[in-house]
């Protein structure tokens, strides 16, 4: 369940896009900026922006910022009128990574018929990229990119909605949980080889092996929240 602290923070963000007005389009503030604007920590800031950006309201350019989303009543980024924060307060940490679980691997599979040559470029990059991040943060955004772009790629826009409404409540229920340190992950960390072993196979159009990839990538996930509880 959302503590009250973090509702109040969320509220407090809420009311300022509410009094600011903000075009579609329009790049937010630095989130430094922005917190001391709303006197919260950086932390909270950063939980209710994941809320909103599960929501549909917000959208992660990374490298770029985060931009104001206005989407229209029949938007597939309202989750076709699903609240989705009311999902994620029936749902569990757990549950949601197993409905990655259930649906990635899959996606990932299609990825490696459908992926065009820049898609897979792209992909490659972010996987350098999330070796050399500076902070967990920049990690985490990149790692969004790195997956949401995998499920792009699959071709199939009524699955990619299944996946934005599974990661949306993912990004409240696991992330807003946690308030990870600024310092980089460590150079051994798990997903790094996991994140190569699935872009080689779908740079190789190994259908299956990327599958796998992406199942090992996630079951190995669960295990590291699994452990650390």
């Amino acid at each position: 369940m959302v503590d009250q602290i973090g509702m109040k923070s969320l509220d407090r963000v809420r009311a300022w896009f509410a009094r600011a007005e903000l075009a579609d389009g329009a790049r937010l503030p630095p989130e430094r900026e922005l917190a001391r604007t709303l006197g919260l920590s950086r932390s909270d800031l950063r939980n209710a922006l994941f809320v909103l950006e599960a929501e549909g309201r917000l959208e992660r350019k990374v490298g770029s910022g985060t931009y104001v989303r206005h989407p229209a009543p029949s938007d597939p980024g309202e989750a076709g009128g699903l609240d989705v924060n009311a999902l994620a307060e029936r749902t569990g940490p757990h549950e949601a990574m197993v409905a990655r679980l259930a649906l990635e691997p899959e996606l990932t599979q299609m990825a490696a018929l459908h992926a065009t040559p820049r898609q897979l470029g792209e992909l490659r990059r972010l996987a350098d990229s999330m070796r050399e991040a500076s902070s967990w943060r920049v990690y985490e955004e990149l790692d969004a990119a790195f997956h949401d772009l995998i499920a792009r790629s699959a071709g199939n826009p009524l699955l990619y909605e299944v996946f934005n409404i599974v990661n949306g409540v993912r990004m409240i229920v696991v992330w807003r949980r946690l308030s990870p340190p600024d310092a980089a992950p460590p150079p051994d960390y798990h997903s790094f080889r996991e994140h190569e072993a699935i872009v080689t196979a779908l740079e190789q159009r190994d259908r299956i092996g990327a599958q796998k990839a992406m199942r090992a990538h996630l079951q190995s996930t669960i295990h590291a929240m699994t452990a650390d509880h």
